[in-house]
Parts: structure tokens; sequence; C-alpha cells
């Protein structure tokens, strides 16, 4: 069951996430800014990757903010924000500033959709089963509720 409160929430998790790729992350890259190339440089990627990576940015995100291809959306951002930690690791940079940032959004991305599907919470709930419930029982009964 989906409360408007849970539904709300969850919006605003997602908004947030999607406004901060849509200000901060994607256009930078799409628009070749100076900025851009100069952060992949301090990363160790060579010229040229940042516009590929902000094409790919966005069809992760449209894929989210699709209500039919959200969780894929959100699986194929995942691979993405792993290798964005993957980089900051190897570029040594500080914990919890540049390297978890990722996990960040991650959160941001995940409970936003968590919070607005009642499938996604069947398959991941927060407290156990009930003895002999199955996820597949959950899934059903979410999708009639």
């Amino acid at each position: 069951m989906t409360t408007p409160a849970m539904l709300w929430s969850g919006r605003v998790l997602s908004g947030l996430f999607a406004l901060f790729l849509l200000t901060a992350s994607i256009p930078p890259k799409l628009l070749r800014l100076p900025i851009a190339e100069r952060t992949m440089a301090e990363l160790g990627w060579p010229a040229g990757y940042a516009f590929m990576l902000g094409l790919i940015e966005l069809g992760c995100l449209v894929l989210y903010l699709l209500p039919r291809t959200s969780v894929l959306g959100a699986v194929l951002t995942t691979g993405l924000l792993g290798g964005a930690m993957a980089t900051q690791i190897r570029a040594e940079n500080p914990l919890f500033s540049h390297i978890l940032f990722s996990v960040y959004l991650g959160l941001f991305m995940w409970g936003g959709l968590w919070l607005r599907d009642a499938r996604l919470r069947a398959l991941f709930p927060l407290v156990g089963r009930a003895a002999g419930g199955t996820a597949r029982a959950d899934i059903l009964g979410a999708e009639r509720s």
C-alpha cells in the first residue's frame, strides 16, 4: 500500500536526484564546458569522454523518470554511480565528500523509487515477511493495492 505521504516523499527524493543531474552533472558535459573536461582530466579520463558520459547519464535519467522503465533506469544509473565511485577511489579523493557521493545519490534515487513503487517495496521490505510469505505473493498483493 502506498500512502500519499510515501508517494510525495518519493517524488521529492526522486525530484531532488533528477534536479541535481539536470543542473550540476549533465549540462556541463553535454555543453562541453571547460570545467567538465578539466574535471574529467583531473580524474584521469582522456579528453572527449565527458560528452559521452553526459549522454549516458541523460539516457539513464530519462529511463528512471518514466514509470514503466524506472527500475531499469535505476539499475543502469547504479552502474554509472559505481563507475564514478571507482574513479574517485582511483584518484584517491576524500572518502565522505567525493568517494561516497555516489552512494548519497544512489540513496536518493533508490529511496525515492522505493517510496513511490509498492512492487519494489514488496521485493525489498524494510521488515521481514511473515512466515510462509513469498515475494511473488507480496508483489501480486502490492499490484492490487
